[in-house]
């Protein structure tokens, strides 16, 4: 599957220190949280992937006719925000 950084996730990424590798890592082996199958013009998922210990949300969206992954952005989500396990919005 080729992923494709959208400019937004690279901003973003650059903001928050988040490297490229970390995403395609999140991507290829990161937990599916959530499905947004409805999203357009692609559907999108909610990745979780923790290294290290510390762990990082990766939104992307999917043109599956095309093998693509779009990534839309990636944080590190607040534990304030979200449960111990970072699968759920408190």
């Amino acid at each position: 599957m080729d992923i494709i950084f959208s400019q937004h996730s690279l901003q973003q990424m650059f903001k928050r220190n988040i490297t490229v590798e970390q995403v395609k890592r999140a991507v290829k082996m990161g937990d599916e949280i959530k499905d947004y199958p409805d999203d357009k013009p692609y559907p999108s998922k909610l990745l979780l992937s923790i290294e290290n210990e510390l762990p990082l949300h990766v939104v992307a969206a999917y043109i599956y006719a095309e093998n693509k992954c779009i990534i839309i952005t990636a944080y590190n989500p607040d534990i304030n925000l979200w449960s111990d396990n970072f699968k759920k919005r408190r």
